[in-house]
This record gives C-alpha cells, sequence and structure tokens, in this order.
C-alpha cells in the first residue's frame, strides 16, 4: 500500500512546463530585473516556494501530478478529516440546489440569506459569544478588525509570532503598537504598564501558533488582561474543531471562554477545510464591523454551498467527539514515535501540528523532495516564513490518519534522516 512512489520528474521540471509560456518572455524593465534577482536569490537560498499539483480531492491519501500513485498527505490543515467527508459534501449539494451557486453581491446590499444568518447563529453559539459576522477568510477577518474597532487613541499588543493576517490587520489601523515577545507573560506585562493610558487595550494572540505547533497561555493571558483593563482578541484558526472537550479551541482548552472578548477563526481547517473566515463575540463589536470592517463591505459573501456544508459541520461536532478524540490520540501517537525515532521537534503535545526541526533552508527543502519519493507529502518550511536558522518540515496529523499511515510516516523519515545524517 505504501510502496515509494516513482515521480515523472523533478518538481522543478514541473514547475518549468507549466509556466514555460512566462519564462519564454523576457521582462528588461526595471521591475522584472529586480523580481528576477529576487526569486533567483530565493532558488540559491532554498526558499524558492514550488506548487505541487494535487489531481484528487483532499484527504489522508492524494494523488500529485508529478508522481505516479497516491500519496500520504501529512501537511493539510484537514485535521478532523472532513474536507471530502460525504455528509458535508451531501450538505454542500443540497444548499447548492436550494440556494443558488453564488449571490454576485456583498452581504449589505443583497448577499445575505437566511444560511448566512443560521451559520451566524449557531458559530455563536459553538463559541458561547453574542454575535458572529462571516468573512469570505480569516485573513480577511483579521484585516478588517482593527481599523474598524480602534484609533489613534488606543493600543494593541501583539505577540511576536503572531500570524501574517493579524500582522498586516494591525498595520492597517491608527492604533498604538506594542510587540511582547513569544508567550512572554512577563514582557506582555510589560507592554501593558507602558500602554496604560491608552483608551483601549488590545491583547491580540493566535491561540495555536501555525508554524510552532505552541499554544497560547490564554489562561495567564486573561489574568493580565483583568489586571490592566485590557480586552483580548484570539485567532483561533488551527485550534478550532481541535482543542478543548467540545473542539471549541484555546479558550475552552484553557477554562476562559467568557473571558475572550473576540474569536477570529475560519471554516477553511478543521470546519470542513473549504473557505470562509468569521468574528465571534461581544454583539457590540460585531456591530460595528458590519458597518466600519472594510473587508466584510467590499468582497462577496460567503458562496452558498460552503455555508450548507459548515452547518454540516457543526451538527457533527455538536452530536459527537469522536474526531476530535480521535485527532487528539493520532497526535499524541505520531509526536511519541518521531521523537523516539530521534528528530528534534517543536510545538504543545496537544498540537497536530508537528515540526520537525532541520534548521537549514535547502536540508529541509531535500528532505521534503526525498519524503515525496517514499510517499509521504510534507512541505518544507524557511525563511521568511521562520526565523532564519529554523527552517522544518511542518506535519500536520488529521484524524483520518489510520496508524499504519503514522507508521508509514515515520518509518520513512527514519530512513531519510538516515540519508542526509540528521538522525
Amino acid at each position: 500500500m505504501f510502496s515509494r512512489v516513482p515521480l515523472s520528474g523533478t518538481l522543478t521540471n514541473v514547475h518549468a512546463r507549466c509556466f514555460s509560456i512566462q519564462k519564454a518572455l523576457n521582462y528588461n524593465d526595471a521591475l522584472g530585473k529586480v523580481l528576477q534577482g529576487e526569486a533567483e536569490k530565493m532558488k540559491i537560498e532554498g526558499t524558492y516556494k514550488v506548487e505541487r499539483v494535487l489531481t484528487s480531492a483532499q484527504g489522508p491519501l492524494v494523488t500529485v501530478a508529478s508522481s505516479a500513485s497516491a500519496v500520504l498527505n501529512m501537511c493539510a490543515n484537514n485535521y478532523l478529516g472532513l474536507s471530502a467527508d460525504p455528509l458535508v459534501m451531501a450538505a454542500a449539494r443540497e444548499a447548492l440546489e436550494s440556494h443558488g451557486y453564488g449571490l454576485a453581491s456583498v452581504r449589505f446590499i443583497c448577499g445575505t440569506q437566511d444560511l448566512h444568518t443560521k451559520l451566524e447563529r449557531q458559530l455563536s453559539g459553538f463559541h458561547r459569544k453574542e454575535d458572529t459576522i462571516l468573512y469570505a477568510s480569516c485573513f480577511d477577518a483579521n484585516a478588517g478588525l482593527f481599523e474598524a474597532l480602534l484609533s489613534k487613541e488606543d493600543a494593541v499588543i501583539s505577540d511576536q509570532l503572531n500570524h501574517a493576517s493579524i500582522i498586516d490587520g494591525v498595520r492597517l489601523c491608527k492604533a498604538q503598537r506594542f510587540r511582547y515577545l513569544h508567550t512572554d507573560m512577563e514582557d506582555l506585562e510589560r507592554k501593558l504598564v507602558e500602554a496604560k493610558d491608552a483608551r483601549v487595550k488590545l491583547i491580540a494572540t493566535d491561540g495555536v501558533f501555525s508554524m510552532d505547533g505552541s499554544v497560547a497561555p490564554l489562561r495567564d493571558i486573561c489574568d493580565l488582561a483583568k489586571k490592566h483593563s485590557a480586552l483580548v482578541m484570539v485567532d483561533d484558526c488551527h485550534a478550532t474543531g481541535v482543542l478543548g472537550k467540545g473542539g471549541r479551541g484555546t479558550p475552552e482548552y484553557w477554562g476562559v471562554e467568557d473571558q475572550v472578548d473576540i474569536v477570529n477563526s475560519t471554516l477553511g481547517k478543521a470546519l470542513g477545510g473549504a473557505t470562509g473566515g468569521y468574528t465571534s463575540g461581544r454583539r457590540d463589536v460585531v456591530e460595528m464591523l458590519r458597518q466600519k470592517s472594510r473587508p466584510y463591505l467590499f468582497s462577496n459573501t460567503l458562496a452558498p454551498a460552503v455555508v450548507g456544508a459548515s452547518l454540516e459541520v457543526l451538527r457533527q461536532l455538536r452530536s459527537s467527539s469522536d474526531l476530535r478524540d480521535k485527532l487528539e490520540d493520532n497526535t499524541s501517537y505520531f509526536r511519541t514515535r518521531i521523537k523516539e525515532a530521534g528528530y528534534r521537534i517543536k510545538g504543545s503535545d496537544h498540537s497536530p501540528i508537528v515540526p520537525v526541526m532541520l534548521d537549514d533552508a535547502k536540508l529541509a527543502g531535500e528532505v521534503a523532495q526525498r519524503m515525496l519519493r517514499e510517499g509521504v507529502y510534507v512541505v518544507a518550511f524557511s525563511y521568511p516564513v521562520v526565523p532564519q536558522g529554523q527552517a522544518r518540515i511542518r506535519v500536520q496529523v488529521s484524524a483520518a490518519h489510520s496508524k499504519e499511515q503514522l507508521d508509514h510516516a515515520v518509518e520513512a523519515f527514519i530512513r531519510v534522516g538516515k540519508e542526509f545524517s540528521i538522525i
């Protein structure tokens, strides 16, 4: 079942064939020279990204254009394995038939259907918040949050490893900006003291950090927020459906659901894996986002099929914790086995994000390519996605993986690790 996979050509050659027309063009203007120089530098340093093309549905096994047979997918955000779930797909088809393909409108003109308001109510109930607003993505939710709520009299205090969408969202607003060392509560308190004169103080953090798999210490953050009269916002994209007994993310995991003011999250990872994001929180916050949040006001509404499928996902999460429990078991199993194999990993023991640390960018890229030949699809991450000198293979565990598949991945890592003298 898990034979080594012959490749029909290197990924570089596949990429070259796909873009042969563009490469034939000669961009000799100033911009072309700048971009060519940057691209060549990325290739030399091993940070140039090449997209592998899937020719199947998302799942634990996928087919890739450059391989002759199915490979084990260990790099998707498909934490609960619901991306191709039959009931989820049936719900999407039903919504497509009943509510159409798209709305061709933003929400406040003629883009709000009963399905959208139903999903917003159910997400509010799921996160135990007063109200919810849907976006095309959580990137949009983060991009539209800070500018709509904060001004120059206010302050944002942000973890230094927060997601790029939080960083970009903060840049768009006029609030004072403070950045504290990653999950360092002493430094967070120092920054809160520095911001003491701000009208509104908002602490912003990822719930689970996507590159490290670390979990924000929300209980401590909430304690400091209470002490310094600050609000707490959590981007919980990699924790929703994953952490907490009910899959309600890091606020439930830490028992501070009533102390977190704003939860931003996604429908594009554990909750079905399609697209869409949202903000759940206080009713006054959501009301103002509907009035002022630019990504909401100027982007098409979420497609009915995605909304219908998301409602089915929430139904499944409410009815059973089996998938979340299976994910927790798989996560513990893989983390234990990969450490026993001699690899250095990062992250919380409860996080299905397992960064296998290799440090060197070129080595990480070569290992990822070699793993594909072993029938395991993983991706290397290097600067600027992660800090310089901290390149890694980010493995992501799913509830859809079997123990046999996890064993196969570990055994492939062992073979490749010995080949490259890593272990």
